[in-house]
C-alpha cells in the first residue's frame, strides 16, 4: 500500500541496497542456505593455479604455498537479466551477502588471504546464475616427510581442500577440468629441491559424528638437490677419514704426532656429525647421512685404536729384545732409535745400559759424546750424514710395524667398498 512504502521511506534504519544487489535479487533470498537446498548435492568445481612454494620446512615438517583458488557453481537465485549476455564482476564486499562454498585446507597451520592493497577476491555472476568466486591464499601445511634417506630422499607431500560444514549428501566436490584443473608458474624453483612433478586426485574423508566428505588433494614430488649436501658433509667427512690415514706412513715412535692427528680428526668428524643433526628434525630412525657420517667416524675412531695396539706391541717387542740382549750380555743394548724410546734423550751412537738403576742416562750419554768427539771431531759427524742419507728408507721400514703395514691396504679398501655399497644402495 502507499502507507507502507511512504512508512518505508522514513525509516533511516534501513540501507538501500545498492544498483548490482537490487539486479541480483539478494534481499529477495535467503543465502545462509545453499542453492537448492534440499535436494541433490550441489556440484562445486574447483581449479587451482599455484603461483610459487615459499619454503620447505624439513624441521617443522611443513610447507608454504602461494596458490589461485578458484570455484565454480550455479545459484540460480543469482540469475539477472542481460540484453547483452554479459557477466558483472564484484569485489569482496559481496561475498558476505551470498552463499559461497565453505571450503578449507586439511592440516593446514596458517593460512591467509592477501589483501593489498585490497582483499585479492573476485566474484564473478553470469546472467544465467553461474557463479565464480576466485581468491588468493598464502597456506602452509604439514607435510609427513620420511628422512630414512636423507639427503637421497625424494619427498611427497599434498594440499587436501574439503568443505567443512557439507557432507557429501549437500555439496560435491570435483575437479573442473580433470587433470588439466591444476597449473603451475613456469618459474617455480626451489634452493634444496627439484619439484618433480604436480598431480590433482579426489577422494572422501569419513569422520564418525558427520559423515563423508569430497576431498581433493594437490599432490607434488619434491626430489632433494644432493650436491649442497656433499660440499657440507660427504666431503668433509671423506677428508677426514683419509687425513686419519696419514698417521699409518708416520714414524711409530712419533707418539705426539700420531696421537694429536688422531685426536684432531675425531673432533672435526664429531663437529661435522653435529651440524648435520642441528639442522634436521630429532626422528626416531637412522637418517642416510646418520649411516655414511657414523660409519666414517668409526673408520677415523679405529685409525686411533690402531696406534694404540701398534705403540702397545712396539713396548712389548722392546722389552723382551732388551731382556734377551740382558741375558747374553749382562746388559741392554739398543740401537739409538731404542734408547730414544726408553729414556726419552737423543742417542748419536749405539748405548749400552746396565741393567742396575743408572742416575741420569743423557748425562752419561752426553758424556760418551763428548769423549768421543774429543779423539775424532769431524770424521764421525759426517760419516752420520751420509748413512742418514741413503738409509733414510731402510730407517723408515725398520721403524715400521707390521699392523701400520696392513692397514695402509685395508683400511683405504674397506672405505672404498664402503662407499660403492652406500651409494649404489641410496642412489
Amino acid at each position: 500500500s502507499k502507507r507502507e512504502i511512504k512508512m518505508r521511506k522514513l525509516d533511516s534504519t534501513k540501507v538501500r541496497p545498492l544498483k548490482s544487489e537490487q539486479l541480483l535479487h539478494i534481499e529477495d533470498h535467503d543465502f545462509a542456505l545453499r542453492p537448492g537446498f534440499g535436494g541433490s548435492p550441489i556440484p562445486v568445481g574447483i581449479d587451482v593455479q599455484v603461483e610459487s612454494i615459499d619454503s620447505i620446512s624439513e624441521v617443522d615438517m611443513d610447507f608454504t604455498m602461494t596458490l589461485y583458488l578458484r570455484h565454480y557453481w550455479k545459484d540460480e537465485r543469482l540469475s539477472f537479466r542481460s540484453n547483452k549476455n554479459k557477466s558483472m564482476t564484484f569485489d569482496g564486499r559481496l561475498i558476505k551477502k551470498i552463499w559461497v562454498p565453505d571450503v578449507f585446507f586439511v592440516h593446514s597451520k596458517r593460512s591467509f588471504i592477501h589483501d593489498t592493497t585490497v582483499e585479492n577476491i573476485m566474484l564473478r555472476v553470469y546472467p544465467d546464475g553461474n557463479v565464480l568466486f576466485s581468491l588468493r591464499i598464502t597456506v602452509s601445511a604439514m607435510c609427513f616427510m620420511d628422512f630414512s634417506r636423507f639427503p637421497l630422499d625424494t619427498q611427497n607431500c599434498s594440499l587436501e581442500l574439503e568443505s567443512y560444514a557439507y557432507n557429501e549428501d549437500d555439496l560435491m566436490l570435483y575437479w573442473k577440468h580433470g587433470n588439466k584443473s591444476l597449473s603451475t608458474d613456469e618459474h617455480i624453483s626451489l634452493s634444496q629441491f627439484f619439484i618433480e612433478e604436480f598431480s590433482a586426485s579426489s577422494g572422501l574423508a569419513f569422520y564418525s559424528s558427520t559423515g563423508w566428505y569430497n576431498r581433493l588433494f594437490i599432490n607434488f614430488a619434491l626430489r632433494r638437490h644432493i650436491f649442497f649436501f656433499v660440499l657440507q658433509s660427504y666431503f668433509p667427512a671423506m677428508l677426514m677419514v683419509m687425513l686419519s690415514w696419514v698417521s699409518f706412513w708416520i714414524d711409530r715412535r712419533a707418539v705426539p704426532a700420531r696421537v694429536s692427528l688422531g685426536i684432531t680428526t675425531v673432533l672435526t668428524m664429531s663437529t661435522i656429525m653435529t651440524g648435520v643433526s642441528a639442522s634436521m628434525p630429532q626422528v626416531s630412525y637412522i637418517k642416510a647421512v646418520d649411516v655414511y657420517l657414523w660409519i666414517s667416524f668409526l673408520f677415523v675412531f679405529l685409525s686411533v685404536i690402531e696406534y694404540a695396539a701398534v705403540n702397545y706391541l712396539t713396548t712389548i717387542e722392546e722389552r723382551k729384545q732388551l731382556k734377551k740382549r740382558g741375558k747374553a750380555s749382562g746388559m741392554y743394548s739398543m740401537d739409538a732409535a731404542q734408547a730414544m724410546a726408553f729414556d726419552g734423550c737423543f742417542h748419536d751412537t749405539d748405548v749400552d745400559m746396565d741393567l742396575t738403576p743408572f742416575p741420569d742416562p743423557c748425562e752419561e750419554n752426553e758424556t760418551r759424546e763428548s769423549q768421543t768427539n774429543i779423539s775424532n771431531a769431524d770424521t764421525p759427524r759426517l760419516r752420520r750424514k751420509r748413512s742418514l742419507k741413503g738409509n733414510v728408507g731402510r730407517i723408515i721400514l725398520q721403524n715400521n710395524h707390521v699392523i701400520d703395514t696392513y692397514s695402509r691396504i685395508i683400511f683405504p679398501s674397506v672405505y672404498i667398498v664402503f662407499n660403492f655399497f652406500y651409494w649404489g644402495l641410496y642412489m
